[in-house]
Order: structure tokens, then sequence, then C-alpha cells
């Protein structure tokens, strides 16, 4: 009887001990509402603290390299010349390292988790996702010709998570993305290059996704995205609403606050 009191209270006081750094480190749900809110630096942290605790959880590898992307974009602005405004700026070459060293660290962790399971659609989605991401910020914030295995990387990816499973919602907007960047931002040549895209059916799932019914913060993504492309389809009342939506949920997003402010009295 002894022994088994002290058994019991050992796990008891184990648990609370788990407990406790969840507590300290947060939860993923908390870096995501911080993440949408535009609390890019706060997102992170949390998510870093995160990966510290579960290092090769990928939902937190994959949210804070978002977030540093974001930071980054933010801290170069509109200058049209990206390598004078990287050059210039305080924040970015800490930011830089920290992105380079996580992505490349989670890479490593989904590639081990897909040589043990090739099937694993989990690890197949943040792959792909890692690997955008890196895309995004050298191709698309920096202006840099590099990524190209990341792309193609991230396209297969994909596509192996939607050939399995075809209603994979995060998966379909990733990939929807590719469709719309490779259509609209590519030169006809580069565009074939690169496998092809197809802004309408892009519009098309980024659409359906936001209307779907799905966990909180999936549902999340999926308007941002779709508020994002209205943007540069120019879709100002559509944009408007997006953004009027997305509002309720993250009231403290600044972002999405100034674009009503400004866009308030746009005709629909």
């Amino acid at each position: 009887m002894f022994l088994l009191q002290h058994v019991l209270l050992f796990i008891a006081a184990a648990a609370s001990a788990g407990e406790t750094a969840q507590s300290s480190a947060g939860t993923l749900a908390d870096a995501q509402r911080l993440y949408f809110n535009a609390k890019y630096d706060q997102a992170a942290a949390a998510a870093l603290a995160l990966t510290g605790s579960e290092p090769d959880n990928l939902a937190a590898c994959e949210l804070r390299t978002s977030a540093i992307l974001f930071q980054l974009k933010g801290a170069l602005g509109d200058a049209p010349d990206r390598k004078k405004a990287l050059a210039e700026c305080a924040s970015c070459g800490a930011l830089m390292t920290a992105f380079e060293r996580d992505t490349t660290r989670c890479q490593v962790v989904a590639r081990q988790k897909l040589a043990a399971a090739p099937g694993d659609e989990s690890a197949l989605f943040f792959l792909g996702k890692l690997d955008l991401n890196f895309v995004w910020l050298h191709l698309g914030t920096l202006g840099r010709k590099t990524g190209w295995g990341e792309y193609w990387e991230a396209r297969r990816s994909l596509d192996a998570v939607l050939a399995k499973n075809p209603a994979n919602p995060r998966a379909r907007v990733a990939r929807a993305w590719i469709d719309y960047i490779v259509d609209t931002r590519m030169p006809r040549l580069t565009r074939w290059v690169l496998g092809g895209g197809n802004k309408k059916r892009a519009l098309q799932v980024m659409k359906e996704s936001a209307d779907a019914e799905s966990d909180f913060f999936i549902h999340a993504e999926a308007m941002f995205t779709l508020w994002d492309v209205q943007v540069r389809e120019e879709n100002i009342p559509a944009a408007l609403e997006a953004a009027r939506a997305i509002a309720r949920d993250f009231p403290e997003n600044p972002e999405v606050a100034r674009f009503i402010d400004k866009h308030a009295g746009a005709k629909r």
C-alpha cells in the first residue's frame, strides 16, 4: 500500500509538471491566435517555446517560420531595392538566421518522418508548407532566384497529400496558392517550366475553402488567403466583406482594421 501511494503521488507530480511546462510554453492555439492577430513576433516566440519542448512538432515549426516570414516582410516594407533594404534592416539579419535555421531543422524532421512512413499525410503537408515558406521568402519577399528545389518538393508533397486525401483543407489552399502565383506572377515560359498554374481553379478552391465548415484556425487561414487574393485581384467589395468577417474573429489585427477603415466607403 505504501509503495502504491508513492507511485500514485509520482504520477500526479509528473502530470502536474507536464501541465506546468505546457502552460509556460502556451499552446499551439495560443500561438495561432497571436499569428492571426498579426502579432508575428509574439507568435514566433510562442511557437519557438513549443518546439523547444516538442522538437518534432511540425505544426509549431510551420507556424514559426510563417511568423518570421511576415516579420521580415514587415521590416522590409515596400522598398523597391530589396537587396539594399535587407542590408539596411537592423533586425533582418537575426530574423534571416532564425528562419534559415528553423526551416532547415524542421525540414529534416519532416523528411525523417517520411523516411519512416512515406505516406505520412501530416509530414507530407508540413514539408510542403515549410518549403513554400522558403520559396515565398526568397523568390517573393527578397526577389532572389533561388528555392527551385524547395518549390518542386512542395509541389510534389502537396500533390501527394491531395492524392491520398483530396479533401485536406490546408493542402488544398496551399496548392491553390501555387496555381495562383505561377499563373499570375510568372512569365509564360516560366509558368510552363514550373509545371503550370491555374488562376481560375485557384480562386474557386480558395472560395470553397473559405465557405466550408472546418476547424477554427483552418478556416481562418482560408479566410486570410481569400482576402489576400481578392486584394491582389483588386476586387475591393469582396475583399472588404472577407476582411469584416476576419475582424469578427480577430479584432486585434491592425492590418485588417486598416484595410476596413480605408475601404469602408467602397461601393458594393
